[in-house]
């Protein structure tokens, strides 16, 4: 089996700016206004938070400043209302900042916070782990993927509420977004059974996706690019929703009309309910 390798993201983020700058740019007043499918979210809150990640990162990685402590978190829960409830401060907080000093304090720390990220060994012990793929610890290159995909998603909630989804579909920015939320597949598995040997075969469809499997071996599954025998069951994602899957951000109901599952479905099925973000 071909396992996953380190997913390259630094080279992406200047690009992903460039496209978010020019896009906040283009919004009218009516369109900062709009609902994104971040429920308690509208498009100028999405682009605060954008902001608030840039600050928190430089903050802490390059100033050594954590200002709000999380104190103990003993669970997995735990954490994800902590992330909640400093998310939303933050939102509420700026409610009173305009448009135009979102955009202005977004083109300010965005290579500042890029920078952080050019300076760390990517195979360096990562400050924070990739909880949702299952690790309690990770290294730094799979960190800054995720953080990739942060940006990535969010930007493409603000595209999806404008009906501006595009260039974010392209392979360059796409796939490398896939790749990352797919590492989740073994974690999101691991209380599936299934026989030794036995393969879940997933194909996200358009310009920017790919296929992975999902391999039964030694009381584990695994993550492979390829595999040489028939799978016990293929699922095959529509690109369209996918993110939208991953991220909370479709229903159980509409997402069936995307996937087609065929083989085992009780294998397949599980892919409905997975996430590759904090929630």
């Amino acid at each position: 089996m071909k396992h996953p390798l380190i997913i390259e993201t630094i080279d992406l983020f200047p690009k992903l700016d460039t496209e978010l700058i020019s896009l906040l740019r283009s919004l009218s007043k009516e369109d900062w206004e709009r609902q994104t499918l971040a429920p308690l979210w509208k498009v100028k809150d999405v682009a605060a938070h954008l902001l608030d990640g840039n600050i928190r990162a430089i903050s802490m990685f390059r100033d050594h400043y954590v200002g709000v402590n999380a104190g103990k978190i003993d669970s997995y829960r735990q954490l994800v209302s902590f992330l909640n409830n400093i998310n939303a401060d933050w939102v509420n907080a700026m409610q009173r900042v305009s448009p135009e000093l979102i955009i202005l304090l977004l083109e300010i720390t965005g290579p500042l916070y890029n920078d952080i990220w050019s300076k760390l060994d990517p195979k360096g012990k990562a400050v924070f782990s990739v909880a949702w793929a299952g690790e309690e610890e990770s290294e730094n290159w799979f960190h800054i993927a995720r953080e990739y995909t942060e940006k990535w998603h969010h930007q493409q909630q603000i595209r999806y509420a404008v009906g501006k989804t595009e260039p974010l579909y392209q392979r360059e920015f796409y796939y490398p977004y896939l790749d990352t939320s797919m590492r989740a597949l073994p974690h999101h598995y691991r209380e599936t059974i299934a026989v030794e040997n036995e393969c879940i075969k997933f194909t996200i469809t358009g310009e920017g996706g790919g296929t992975w499997y999902l391999v039964r071996k030694n009381d584990k599954w695994n993550l492979s690019y390829d595999f040489e025998h028939q799978p016990a069951c293929t699922v095959v994602i529509d690109g369209e929703i996918a993110w939208r899957l991953f991220t909370r951000g479709i229903s159980k109901m509409e997402a069936e009309k995307a996937i087609q599952i065929s083989g085992k479905h009780q294998l397949g099925r599980q892919i409905f309910y997975m996430l590759a973000v904090m929630a």
